[in-house]
């Protein structure tokens, strides 16, 4: 425990700065306050290095570009492989757990030791892993690196060690499971093929064991071949050879017949009576190329039955087809179209015996960017709601924000609300993946809102001015704001618009109201200081006249006229609007003299304060949503005043552009309100920018605007605005209580307070003006300001003013009037927390700073990082404390502690690749941080040390142990016509005693760290003591039941030496010495 008196000695990299005379600090107004210095506050910091670690927790979505699919019937997993070298397996809803293989290298095929807690996967580098899935974690416990073939197909017998490995040359190797080396019983091409075949039978498409005779092993080729390869006698039973590619084979339960899909699209059935040809040819009803197919025949009401599944689909040269999966059950055909290609799919049975009647239940299918459960019990075939979060991705992701510790009464809500948009038509039965144990860290989907709706669907002449503007969607979301204590939501849109939100348990019929926004500035080339005078284009504060209406934004306008136009039009009749959040306020920017509207940059609403504030590369814009008024409309050069520190001169126009009349700004709210209309507000303010303080140059690709969306904005000559806060502060030196304020960042690295008086009382909210006051107050730091925030005295961080929830749309109840509730908005409440000042934090993209207020003396100040940037800063709640985490462009994770900014954190945790990452990353409190890693999945980690101890417990359990069903008795009339499958020790065939050893160079065993030896050494601290002790109980278990198998055979042993002795006894009781 450290006192914040201490925390200057010997620290280099943070250095307390005089408060009295710092050049980056000072004010316009007011004069100046004593301050404090760092070593007379008595704050305690409590958080040490030690408190923080980086790790990754969980990953939700769909898995980005899957290639295989794998499931366990026993255990009821399901895996799915991924082009990446990622490997998702889930269980019940609940139970999913990502694993990654270091090479990267994509999964091509996924094999379960059903039953066993272990997967097998072939990975395009040639390469074999074993994973252990009875830990929480799964990790590889052998790996298997073939250096002279390439992998093609896999096939692992049921309750069998050994598995077969088909290459690329067209050989089939045997691997044995527990110790993952070859083994040197070997099928060569040339000796599964006749002598007299001149072609070489291409790569082993397909490999699988007779249900009826585990010794033959059916092996397919690509060119169309098959042979049967008996493994006792080694050589060939038989050989097929058909004209097309094979592309699947599957067999009949009962081991005389299997059915085989070809590149043509047919589908052949053989006979192992007669293989000379195949005894039924069924051309596929679809021609051209089926994918893959699964063959079920059973007996249901002494009537035979057959299921045939196959994905395939039209033919090619059809116009607008889609992908198909086709079911054939008896005479009966039903197509089922999809969405998305089909990567694969797997027909789910309940018994894991391929000689048992098969009696497929489901059809899981694995899409490019979907997962499908159809039910096969039900005659019209549905599918079942998809029980895991996998459509994140319905339509791109733009953006994230991550809230913790919401009101304990808003997820029900809004799951209630959810549920009653979910669609209709699913299987009512259970989730028929539904193995391991629950998770403690889950996703699930809540509610979803279509910001579309809000506006009207553009005609064909109307899409271009959005297309324009962006290249995306026109309703793309670039910033998410949400106040979940108000339910308040409010969204920026690409096409340079803010929508806000309530939320209603009930229905209603509404209006949307829109206040359109004329902010556009031009800027001129540098002028040199001597040219001319340093003139600020200020404010005329009497335009405050209305507006001539400008163009419909309906007409088709040239760019060359189009003034006064939003991208979009908001729908401007009455709405019925569903139970859930309700739009209430559009507010758009409009196009200036043929010129789009700049994409905003920032945004910030308070519930308390009733405001709404949003920036761009232009100026800014204070609305007031509840008496629906723009307060604010100026350039950010407007709001410095006199006090712009970095000396900036202005021009006039162009002479090439027609200057535009009207508003410049509004500083204050006026009495026109906007109830079912849409007020616009016209700003223009062409001039240029010259300043002397250096700016910092990028140093990559990425822009610099800090948006959500990290949009392109340049550091030219405009100044945008990239961060803004509400909150109970100082506007001045001089005040002595806070009020309401609101923080301005800059990209320029400028930090200006603007404060307002609010009315206090709620009649009067409503109907006086709010009074912004720009007062010039600046602040300095490096690069481009991210984030604010504030802490009192004592080190506790002071959160923002909020309003409580009301239903504005609930039945009236005269006894219980809805009037506004107010938390922490009070001159009393805030004098008690803050009359004796406090401190804010201000992060910059190089620089984080320490200001007191109100007498703005810089006490702290600490250079980030002078190589690369910071992409994205918060303030978060960690082990009972408060820390400034940041991420930056070069993948590096920090975290400081505050007030004293003092070093905890610096790990080089992800190198930034792409501009998802950037956009996406986001910290929350309790120690957790998530990223977009792929198109569709979100990734979470945790940067504290305590939920790095705790993972092992949070995570679930993906093995449970069950009991493997016994193998149905099939008769003695069965068994003896050889209807039985016929069992043989695959290890007197490819053990080393036998086949010998494989050539060394063939393929390289690399031990994993997923053993029982790596989990001892990893294993550290309480969780670890109690892995150990479950590992011992487990061994010691192990053990016993070894030595209750070898007392067993000793006892039978005992027992048959017993009855051998007694019968020589009695052979030899009656006979004379000498007959001996």
């Amino acid at each position: 425990m450290k006192k914040f008196r201490k925390v200057l000695d010997g620290l280099t990299t943070s250095s307390p700065v005089n408060p009295g005379g710092s050049p980056a600090c000072g004010s316009a107004a007011g004069t100046p306050s004593t301050a404090p210095t760092p070593r007379e506050l008595e704050i305690q910091e409590t958080l040490m290095s030690e408190h923080f670690q980086i790790c990754k927790t969980v990953r939700h979505g769909f898995p980005y570009q899957p290639t295989a699919l794998a499931f366990d019937p026993v255990q009821k997993i399901l895996a799915i492989g991924t082009r990446s070298g990622g490997v998702r397996l889930l269980g019940r809803p609940g139970v999913d757990c990502h694993c990654q293989h270091e090479s990267g290298a994509a999964v091509l095929q996924l094999q379960f030791l059903i039953n066993e807690g272990a997967l097998v996967t072939a990975c395009a580098d040639d390469t074999l892993h074993l994973w252990n899935l009875r830990q929480r974690r799964p990790a590889i416990l052998h790996s298997l690196k073939f250096n002279r073939e390439r992998i093609t197909f896999c096939h692992l017998p049921f309750q069998s060690k050994w598995l077969y490995v088909g290459t690329e040359r067209g050989n089939t190797h045997i691997v044995n499971i527990e110790s993952f080396i070859l083994s040197g019983y070997v099928i060569m091409w040339n000796k599964a093929i006749e002598l007299s075949t001149k072609t070489h039978p291409g790569p082993v498409v397909h490999l699988s064991d007779s249900p009826k005779d585990e010794g033959k092993l059916l092996i397919g080729f690509e060119s169309g071949t098959i042979v049967m390869w008996d493994l006792r006698a080694k050589r060939s039973d038989f050989r097929i050879y058909y004209d097309e590619a094979i592309h699947s084979v599957s067999w009949h339960h009962e081991g005389r017949q299997f059915m085989c899909s070809h590149s043509d699209g047919s589908l052949s059935m053989w006979n192992l009576r007669n293989t000379a040809k195949p005894f039924q040819t069924n051309p596929n009803p679809h021609p051209k190329e089926p994918l893959k197919l699964a063959f079920f025949a059973f007996v249901e009401f002494k009537k035979n039955y057959s299921f045939v599944v196959f994905s395939g689909g039209l033919s090619y040269d059809k116009a607008g087809r889609r992908p198909t999966l086709t079911i054939m059950h008896g005479k009966a055909i039903t197509v089922l179209e999809m969405d998305y290609p089909i990567v694969d799919f797997l027909v789910l049975c309940e018994t894991p015996y391929l000689n048992e009647v098969q009696e497929p239940y489901a059809v899981v299918v694995l899409l490019e960017k979907d997962f499908v459960v159809v039910d096969l019990t039900q005659s019209n075939f549905p599918i079942f709601e998809n029980a895991y979060p996998m459509d994140i991705h319905e339509s791109p992701v733009t953006c994230t924000a991550y809230f913790a510790d919401c009101p304990p009464d808003i997820i029900p809500v809004l799951y209630s609300i959810g549920a009653k948009h979910k669609k209709t038509g699913y299987s009512h039965k259970e989730w028929p993946v539904g193995g391991g144990t629950w998770m403690v860290v889950t996703l699930q989907m809540l509610y979803k809102l279509k910001t579309s709706k809000v506006f009207e669907k553009p005609k064909s002449g109307d899409v271009g001015r959005s297309a324009e503007l962006v290249e995306e969607d026109p309703y793309a979301i670039q910033m998410i704001s949400w106040c979940p204590q108000s339910r308040i939501f409010c969204v920026v849109g690409i096409s340079a618009h803010v929508i806000l939100y309530r939320f209603s348990k009930h229905d209603a019929n509404t209006t949307i109201t829109s206040l359109e926004v004329r902010l556009q500035c031009e800027m001129e080339d540098v002028i040199s200081p001597s040219d001319t005078e340093n003139t600020p284009c200020f404010s005329d504060p009497s335009g405050l006249s209305p507006q001539p209406q400008p163009p419909s934004p309906r007409s088709n306008t040239p760019d060359s006229v189009r003034d006064s136009i939003p991208c979009l039009k908001v729908k401007d009749r009455m709405i019925r609007m569903p139970p859930g959040y309700q739009a209430e306020l559009v507010v758009q920017l409009l196009w200036v003299d043929g010129e789009p509207p700049q994409q905003i940059t920032s945004l910030d609403l308070n519930s308390a304060y009733g405001l709404l504030a949003l920036g761009n590369c232009n100026g800014l814009v204070v609305v007031d949503y509840l008496q629906k008024t723009v307060l604010l409309c100026m350039s950010t050069l407007e709001l410095y005043g006199s006090a712009d520190p970095l000396q900036r001169l202005t021009r006039s126009p162009r002479k090439n552009r027609q200057s535009t009349s009207g508003t410049h700004a509004l500083c204050v709210s006026e009495s026109h309100k906007c109830s079912n209309t849409v007020c616009k507000i016209n700003f223009s303010c062409e001039h240029t920018r010259h300043w002397h303080a250096s700016t910092n140059m990028l140093k990559n690709s990425f822009s610099r605007s800090r948006s959500s969306s990290v949009s392109s904005i340049d550091r030219e000559t405009k100044e945008a605005v990239t961060t803004l806060q509400f909150v109970e502060s100082y506007g001045r030196k001089s005040d002595t209580l806070p009020m309401p304020c609101l923080w301005v960042g800059t990209s320029l690295g400028l930090v200006l307070i603007i404060p307002m008086s609010i009315p206090m009382d709620e009649q009067e909210r409503q109907e006086d003006p709010v009074t912004v006051a720009p007062t010039g107050t600046v602040l300095m730091l490096k690069g481009s300001v991210l984030r604010f925030a504030f802490l009192d005295c004592g080190g506790a961080l002071i959160n923002s003013p909020y309003e409580v929830w009301r239903d504005q749309h609930a039945p009236d109840d005269p006894d219980r009037p809805r009037k506004r509730k107010l938390v922490n908005f009070s001159p009393s409440s805030s004098q008690e927390a803050s009359g004796d000042g406090h401190l804010a934090v201000v992060c910059s993209e190089r620089q984080a700073k320490v200001f007191f207020m109100p007498s703005q003396a810089c006490l702290y100040v600490h250079n980030i990082t002078e190589s690369s940037f910071v992409l994205r800063a918060d303030v978060v709640s960690v082990c009972n404390s408060v820390c400034l985490a940041c991420f930056c462009a070069n993948g590096h994770i920090m975290t400081l502690s505050l007030p004293s900014l003092r070093p905890l954190l610096d790990v080089s945790y992800l190198p930034l690749t792409d501009m998802r990452i950037a956009r996406t990353f986001c910290f929350t409190n309790g120690g957790q941080a998530l990223y977009l890693c792929s198109p569709t999945e979100i990734q979470r980690i945790t940067y504290s040390q305590e939920m790095c101890d705790n993972l092992q417990e949070m995570l679930g359990e993906l093995f449970t142990p069950i009991e493997t069903p016994e193998a149905q008795n099939r008769g003695f009339l069965k068994g003896f016509f050889g209807g039985n499958a016929q069992t043989f020790d695959r290890e007197e065939l490819f053990g080393e005693a036998a086949a010998g050893k494989a050539s060394r160079s063939l393929a390289q065993h690399i031990p994993g760290q997923g053993g029982m030896e790596g989990m001892k050494a990893a294993a550290g601290g309480v969780v670890g003591e109690l892995a150990r002790a479950r590992i011992a109980l487990d061994e010691r278990g192990q053990r016993l039941g070894e030595l209750e198998e070898r007392t067993a055979l000793m006892m039978t042993s005992a027992e048959t030496f017993s009855k051998h002795a007694h019968e020589l006894m009695l052979k030899c009781k009656d006979k004379k010495w000498y007959q001996f």
